[in-house]
């Protein structure tokens, strides 16, 4: 397959709700095979379509150790979050050279069209939390320091530039 670029901030399509998927096609799985060659080169854990400018709600997620596990989602929802928060280091290839530590619901359970088609309800725990959630924001038209306070964002942003 391919890996796509990765669309830089502060394009206009970052901030922008992606459509609904209405059905998996071989469209669809082409999609889900290049999002996980560009989150493999990143190397990452996750990536939503509209960070490579797909503007669908699409995201893949592959937080094993051993890589090659890849949870193909359309349509991602959290239906349940944990009131226990994870703190991880999370960053973006749109805005590369910063990171920041974001608090997250440690267990999310997750509802989503999977690879075949199915509507799926899955746990999430941990890093795997963290990710997916971070890509259904994405999804969202939200980036990770969205969470941030104002002043820890606006340095993360000058943070940014300079590295440009």
């Amino acid at each position: 397959m391919t890996v796509r670029p990765c669309l830089p901030w502060p394009d206009k399509r970052l901030r922008s709700m992606a459509a609904p998927v209405p059905e998996i096609t071989d469209d669809i799985q082409a999609i889900w095979a290049d999002m996980i060659d560009t989150m493999e080169a990143m190397p990452g854990v996750g990536l939503a379509g509209p960070q490579i400018g797909v503007m669908l709600r699409l995201a893949v997620v592959d937080a094993s150790e051993t890589r090659g596990q890849a949870v193909r989602m359309a349509n991602p929802e959290v239906v349940h979050a944990s009131v226990q928060l994870r703190s991880h280091d999370e960053a973006s290839p749109n805005l590369p050279g910063v990171h920041a530590s974001i608090a997250r619901p440690r267990a999310v359970l997750v509802r989503f069209l999977n690879s075949e088609g199915q509507l799926e309800e899955r746990d999430f725990v941990g890093l795997w939390a963290t990710s997916v959630q971070h890509q259904i924001d994405h999804l969202n038209g939200r980036m990770y320091f969205d969470h941030l306070s104002k002043v820890k964002r606006d340095m993360l942003l000058r943070r940014a530039k300079k590295a440009r």
